[in-house]
Order: C-alpha cells, then sequence, then structure tokens
C-alpha cells in the first residue's frame, strides 16, 4: 500500500509539472520592419542630420528642391552635411524691422546726415540694412511638360518588367509607379546619372536608391531586396542598381517616382510606351 500511495502522489506531482508547462505558451516576438520608420517628423521646420542623410534624401523627403534647401542653409557644392548639422526644410521668416536706440557712434553718423535702417535677427543680433537677410524663397511649382525630360543626355527606360499596380495620382495619393513583380527581379537605372543617396532612412520606402540625373531631375527606386550600387556612382541607362524586394511594404514591388525640381511629375510622362 505504501508503495502505491507515493507511485501516486509522484504521478500527481508529474502531471502538475506538465499542467504548469502546457500553460506556458512562447509567444514569438513581432518582426519589427525598421525600413519603414522615419528618423525624423517630416512636418517639423528643422531637421538633425542623422549618420546616413545627404542633403537630397532630406530634400525628397522633404518634398523640397535640394538646391532650395542649399540656399536657405547656405551649403554649396558638393553639398556635404553631418550628422548632428541641423537643417532649415522650410523657406526662411521674413526679418520684421525694428527701431534700435541709437549708439553714440549713430548719433555722430546722424550729424553726418547718414541714415542707416537697423533690424533684429532671431537670435536678437541686430544688423545693418545692408545685411538684412533677404525675403523667405517660395517654393517653385514647376508643371513639367511632356518632353522636358527629353533633355537628359538619352532616353528614359523602364526601369523593370512586370504589372503596373498603381499609377500616378494628380491629387497627391500617388507620387510615382508601382510595379509588381518576383523578389530578386532586377531593377534598372531609367536614365544615366550618379547615385546621391542609397540607404533606409526615407519613412515609407524601405531600401531606397535616389539617381540624380541632370539638376532638374531626380529618380527614386524603392523597397529594394538588394542593392548593388553606392552613393557617388556613375550610372549608365539601363544598368542594374538593385533586386526587386518588399523592404517597408507589405509585398515585392517597386515604387519609381520621378522628381522636377523636387515636384512629383508623372513617370509615364517620360517612359516609353510598351
Amino acid at each position: 500500500m505504501r508503495r502505491i500511495r507515493i507511485t501516486c502522489i509522484l504521478l500527481l506531482a508529474l502531471a502538475g509539472v506538465l499542467t504548469a508547462c502546457s500553460g506556458q505558451r512562447t509567444v514569438a516576438k513581432p518582426r519589427i520592419d525598421e525600413q519603414s520608420q522615419s528618423l525624423r517628423q517630416p512636418e517639423q521646420p528643422t531637421r538633425t542630420v542623422v549618420p546616413g542623410d545627404t542633403l537630397y534624401s532630406i530634400a525628397w523627403e522633404s518634398g523640397q528642391d535640394y538646391r532650395e534647401l542649399a540656399k536657405w542653409n547656405r551649403i554649396s557644392p558638393p553639398y556635404t552635411i553631418k550628422p548632428g548639422q541641423a537643417l532649415r526644410v522650410l523657406p526662411p521668416m521674413e526679418q520684421t524691422p525694428a527701431t534700435v536706440k541709437p549708439s553714440a557712434t549713430s548719433k555722430a553718423a546722424d550729424k553726418a546726415n547718414t541714415k542707416s535702417t537697423y533690424s533684429t535677427s532671431k537670435t536678437g543680433k541686430v544688423i545693418a540694412s545692408a545685411d538684412k537677410p533677404k525675403a523667405k524663397n517660395k517654393t517653385k511649382t514647376v508643371a513639367p511638360s511632356s518632353d522636358s525630360g527629353k533633355t537628359l543626355a538619352g532616353s528614359w527606360a523602364w526601369p523593370a518588367d512586370g504589372q503596373l499596380l498603381k499609377r500616378y495620382s494628380d491629387n497627391g495619393s500617388g507620387k510615382g509607379l508601382d510595379i509588381g513583380g518576383k523578389r530578386g527581379q532586377p531593377i534598372r537605372a531609367a536614365a544615366a546619372g550618379r547615385i546621391v543617396y542609397q540607404g533606409s532612412g526615407l519613412r515609407g520606402y524601405g531600401q531606397l536608391i535616389i539617381i540624380k540625373h541632370s539638376d532638374e531631375f531626380l529618380s527614386a527606386y524603392a523597397h529594394n531586396d538588394r542593392t548593388y550600387v553606392k552613393e557617388g556612382d556613375v550610372v549608365k541607362r539601363g544598368q542594374k542598381i538593385a533586386d526587386m524586394g518588399n523592404t517597408g511594404t507589405d509585398r515585392v514591388k517597386l515604387h519609381f517616382e520621378i522628381r522636377r525640381q523636387g515636384v512629383p511629375t508623372d513617370p509615364l510622362k517620360f517612359l516609353p510606351k510598351r
């Protein structure tokens, strides 16, 4: 009887252990797709440069012409920026003239009938009218014609084969084309140019490549799986630059954009009919 009792106790203990184990669920951690996370909030008037940024990528995400950003921030070619640097992404505010109490020097100038106008900057520093900041620059809105892109060296070519999933829309819901395909399918440069951005720091674009074709025209290739170019590389029209993927999106596809002076335009106006 004692042996049977011990056996029952052992069986009950084993059953308790099994019950406890069955109650513990292994919860898989959700996959965090960092490619779709923005490093900044686009609506902010200034941006802090982070590693991987270029002036072109910041201008692209802000919807501005890179030349305007360079002008507002007094950055000269080759447009080098550094992590931690604060960049204005909106036109400068107009400076309002202010009345400044004249100093002894200015009183002497008044006696000599020399009038000077002063204003104050945002920092409170008094500046002379000759050094007064210019009025804010207005963002240019360009309506590109159907053949404006033909000024580039060579003609445009389709960046990938596949079904056209989404077209450009003038109301802003579609800034370019979505082209469906298979993972690993080649993506090619639509026109000759230079790689000015390659990375994953822009919200909603995943692994992204931006090509500068001329002073006015840029093109972008988003959601890449693998890239074969780096910033500074010069590419030819039709050259393979990446493999199609689904980084930062829900399916395998290429998102392709063309922008003229920072303004999205319909790629179908430039690409050959097929």
